[in-house]
């Protein structure tokens, strides 16, 4: 049983794992994964930015990631995304799990129904718990074992980015509901979701959002942040290993 974790800003790498780089080719284009070798087989590591932040936000290849999992069998995901904090309780280098989210991208390919057929109905995959419940505790709990106060169903607000967002912006993802902030969130969980994988999601709060102070601080400490994305990828493998893909429910298609 294979899982997969994707990294976000600043993790490009999964120490401690004996990973092969490799190239798989999808109907909707290449993605590049390090593929656990070994004692490590179980886990598949991706990293949506590249290996050198290479690729903005908008123009990730969502669909050719999440095809390319799918081809190796993978059917649970925990994502890690850098975020702003909105809510007060996530403070710069606060960690949430996420339980819901607000969509505010655009011009996204965010689907892989997006082609007229006659001999197929139209799908439409489940939302009502678009975060893997089971994984998200197991979460919870890794983080508490280890040291944090993580917050629990956050609600991510993807922005389209490459752009940060303005303060009244900010103000109207707090007013709707949203405890982060974040530009890579959608259509990421949306396609897993339509993959039928389970999928869960960590978010690490590098700043707080435009407005909460008079211009956008990131966490100025790299020791110290570098510490706790190192933290966070080793609670990741360790909730991946700790669940398997019979605990969890994939979404339904309608």
């Amino acid at each position: 049983m294979t899982a997969a974790i994707i990294g976000g800003t600043g993790l490009y790498k999964l120490p401690g794992l004996d990973l092969k780089e490799e190239t798989v080719e999808t109907e909707y284009g290449a993605a590049r994964l390090f593929v656990g070798q070994g004692k490590d087989s179980d886990i598949v590591f991706l990293t949506r930015h590249g290996t050198g932040h290479s690729i903005p936000p908008h123009l990730i290849n969502y669909r050719a990631n999440i095809k390319a999992l799918q081809s190796l069998g993978v059917k649970r995901v925990i994502a890690n995304y850098a975020v702003g904090g909105i809510n007060p309780d996530i403070p710069p280098l606060g960690v949430a799990v996420m339980g819901d989210f607000l969509d505010f991208t655009n011009g996204r390919k965010s689907t892989f129904f997006d082609q007229e057929s006659e001999s197929a109905m139209v799908s439409h995959v489940e939302m009502s718990q678009p975060y893997c419940p089971v994984m998200s505790q197991v979460l919870l709990d890794k983080f508490q074992q280890g040291g944090f106060n993580p917050f629990s169903k956050a609600v991510y607000a993807a922005a389209n980015g490459p752009r940060f967002e303005s303060p009244a912006e900010i103000r109207m993802y707090g007013m709707l509901g949203a405890d982060v902030v974040g530009m890579t969130g959608v259509p990421e969980v949306v396609l897993a979701r339509e993959a039928g994988m389970c999928f869960a999601a960590v978010a690490l709060s590098i700043n707080w959002a435009a407005g909460i102070k008079p211009t956008i601080e990131i966490v100025a400490d790299h020791s110290k942040l570098g510490e706790t994305r190192l933290s966070i990828l080793r609670t990741c493998v360790d909730a991946l290993r700790a669940t398997k893909d019979e605990d969890c429910t994939p979404a339904e298609l309608i």
